[in-house]
């Protein structure tokens, strides 16, 4: 077994000015944000006062939306290379975090293609990356994966070493600003990344460990946070559940729930973190069958697997009114089955149980 986490990340309040000269890991910085969320957190006016101490030149590019597209970065390659930048410094969620890293190693291969990106054979250098995560969701600052939207649709995520964030500045303080939404599905996505963790075929003593930690600070400390959404004591707590459940699938990947989830993220526009926790107490009631040890931890936590869906439809993630067509259950199926994601899932799963699953989501 093998435990490998080479980001060296920096947590707490006022993290960035406490280890400011970590961030300098070059002479020009190409800064990859969202249109609003990096200044209106107080995120990107920190960096900035970093790199203006140090008198280290940068340029701004905020035009990563929700689920990054092709255009999105290879417009910010462009930049980057007109610009002269030769490090990327990526601040927000999981779109602003996963964009940067595609920057980062279309850069530095300046004759590559987004579609080059999901083969590792295809490059060997990066530009070096620091992430400062403003949302408790993806735990993107410390894994070595990337999910891009490409042209015709379909969400899909590669892997290199090369784009662990090199430092990663986890600062509560950043996340006080998100409304409750925005709290609720990305505090699910962490959810479901442990969860997804402990029933990955995948799972190791290592990452057990920490998937539990993860789901039990999110059981404890979510609701809470729900009802006092400025409370920067209980944000740390998602923060440090999100990091940890974000080490977890650098080890584990993720699992069906993903690809079931990206189909309606992309068809239906219920929001990534939403639509992944609507199927982990499904997919949880299949892998019991099989391996019933890996949802032990879950049990230990919640009680049972009844409960464990009693928590998740509490919070309301199933307050929502969709139906599917016979030709999009064909089209999501078919997907799903073909995706990477269910080679790692202990079970049996066909097009019938596909099907099923995302029939019995409009039902709940």
């Amino acid at each position: 077994m093998l435990y490998y986490m080479p980001t060296k990340l920096y947590y707490g309040q006022k993290c960035i000015f406490e280890n400011k000269e970590e961030m300098i890991l070059g002479e020009k910085a190409i800064i990859v944000t969202g249109r609003n969320s990096a200044k209106v957190t107080g995120a990107l006016d920190d960096v900035i006062s970093v790199l203006k101490e140090y008198r280290i030149p940068y340029i701004h590019y905020n035009e990563i939306g929700e689920n990054p597209t092709y255009e999105m970065v290879i417009k910010g390659k462009e930049i980057a290379l007109k610009e002269e930048c030769d490090f990327v410094i990526a601040i927000g969620g999981g779109s602003p975090m996963d964009a940067g890293k595609a920057i980062a190693v279309l850069t530095a291969n300046s004759d590559l293609t987004p579609d080059d990106l999901f083969d590792m054979e295809n490059y060997d250098v990066a530009l070096p990356i620091v992430t400062v995560p403003t949302t408790s969701g993806t735990g993107s600052e410390v894994t070595p994966f990337a999910v891009l939207t490409k042209p015709n649709g379909r969400k899909s995520g590669f892997k290199s070493d090369l784009i662990f964030p090199d430092v990663s500045y986890l600062d509560p303080r950043y996340m006080v600003k998100m409304n409750k939404e925005l709290t609720l599905t990305t505090a699910v996505d962490a959810l479901s990344h442990a969860v997804e963790g402990i029933l990955s075929k995948r799972a190791t003593v290592m990452s057990d460990i920490l998937a539990r930690e993860s789901i039990r600070l999110i059981y404890e400390y979510l609701p809470k946070t729900l009802v006092n959404l400025d409370n920067v004591e209980y944000r740390e707590k998602l923060a440090i559940a999100s990091n940890l459940a974000g080490m977890v699938i650098a080890q584990t990947g993720t699992i069906l729930p993903h690809s079931l989830g990206y189909r309606i993220t992309i068809h239906k526009g219920i929001r990534h973190g939403q639509a992944t926790a609507i199927f982990l107490p499904l997919v949880a009631e299949e892998v019991d069958k099989y391996s019933p040890e890996k949802t032990k931890i879950i049990k230990d936590i919640f009680g049972t697997l009844d409960n464990f869906f009693k928590f998740l439809k509490d919070l309301g993630i199933y307050d929502f009114n969709i139906t599917f067509t016979d030709d999009e259950l064909e089209l999501f199926t078919n997907e799903v089955m073909s995706s990477a994601h269910i080679k790692n899932t202990p079970g049996v799963y066909d097009e019938k149980k596909i099907k099923e699953m995302y029939t019995k989501i409009t039902k709940i």
